[in-house]
């Protein structure tokens, strides 16, 4: 029998730090909020990945347009997430015709990303992005992240191969940065998705479940719940703080505290399988 295994990244194989920041007040918000959270909490917003180089913009005027940066250094963007199926074109009008958000407000939720991180670990992936509302046709929050794998992620991914188990990472997540973290932690370059939607998540599982026998997904947030159902069986991780949906404690068919265990749950699963 054959199982592969597919994981979120940030949350669930990386302890991630978030920032934020709130354009219409140019500060920084609560370092505890969660993006996909705050993006799902309202239908018209959007989450999105920019392909900015983070040393690059923080040698830039603050006071500029961040909107007049992205256009002029041509950084391209990916939708990560969002409750609403949307073309990239009204993406696109939105960011860069902002009038609001200044290049200050992204410096600060690097900085702050970098800051906290790197007092953490030297080698962590560093992601920037912005959530635009599709009512208000504003950049509404420019967003960072970054993460380093959670203590023994590398050994599971080893202890998983070992035992024949095709591991992948689907994630909405720039996939630059998760190929780089792929490397660190031992998933081969061509099983890792980035910058995928929910929708999409759930279209990759459904994609193994033609290849594979069985299909386990490990996620932390309520962007991996379409994935999660779309699973012959689902892990729900809870090691990174924060509060999640209801909902996704009814679909896991396993809640877990470390990602490690995730490594027993499946083995154990295709023990059994393989023997009925």
């Amino acid at each position: 029998m054959t199982v592969a295994a597919v994981f979120d990244s940030a949350g669930t194989l990386l302890r991630t730090y978030r920032s934020v920041v709130k354009v219409d007040e140019h500060k920084l918000a609560d370092a505890s909020v969660e993006t996909t959270t705050l993006t799902f909490q309202d239908p018209d917003r959007i989450l999105v990945l920019l392909t900015l180089h983070s040393r690059d913009i923080m040698e830039k005027n603050p006071d500029a347009l961040l909107s007049n940066y992205l256009t002029d250094e041509g950084v391209r963007f990916g939708i990560s997430c969002g409750r609403r199926v949307i073309v990239s074109d009204v993406v696109g009008d939105i960011l860069y015709g902002d009038k609001t958000a200044k290049v200050s407000d992204m410096q600060a939720v690097i900085r702050d990303c970098w800051t906290t991180v790197s007092q953490r670990s030297d080698n962590f992936a560093l992601n920037a992005g912005a959530i635009i509302n599709l009512r208000t046709k504003m950049i509404e929050f420019t967003i960072a992240s970054a993460g380093y794998p959670f203590p023994g992620v590398r050994e599971m991914i080893t202890q998983l191969h070992s035992q024949g188990i095709a591991v992948f990472i689907a994630s909405g997540d720039r996939t630059e940065k998760l190929v780089q973290i792929a490397d660190q932690i031992g998933i081969p370059r061509n099983r890792v998705h980035g910058v995928a939607t929910p929708i999409s998540k759930a279209q990759i599982v459904q994609n193994l479940k033609n290849e594979y026998d069985v299909v386990v997904m490990t996620g932390d947030g309520i962007n991996d719940l379409s994935a999660m159902k779309a699973a012959d069986v689902a892990i729900l991780t809870v090691q990174q703080d924060g509060t999640r949906p209801e909902i996704l404690f009814e679909t896991a068919d396993y809640v877990i505290e470390n990602i490690c265990e995730a490594a027993r749950i499946i083995q154990e699963m295709a023990v059994n399988c393989e023997t009925e």
